[in-house]
């Protein structure tokens, strides 16, 4: 069945499909290499921060085996 279609109440976006513009946008301009090496220094920082706040931090997050057992020992010595 034919189904009539229903006029669009934002036209416009509609017709964005067969819209073309002749305007061209402005070429990048190329980085330079100092602005590459500092792209590569900040992330290399950053993982850097990363990695040491790992190492530092991961004896705090291990169990302490020997304070607990020291303490069972105190216990069944009274």
């Amino acid at each position: 069945m034919f189904r009539r279609r229903e006029p669009v109440p934002f036209a416009f976006l509609a017709e964005a499909d067969r819209f073309r513009s002749n305007v061209a946008p402005p070429p990048s301009e190329r980085s330079s290499a100092g602005q590459i090496a500092g792209r590569w220094l900040l992330g290399l920082t950053i993982v850097a921060a990363l990695v040491g706040s790992l190492v530092i931090g991961m004896p705090a997050l291990s169990l302490d085996h020997s304070a607990q057992t020291q303490q069972s020992q105190a216990s069944q010595e009274r």
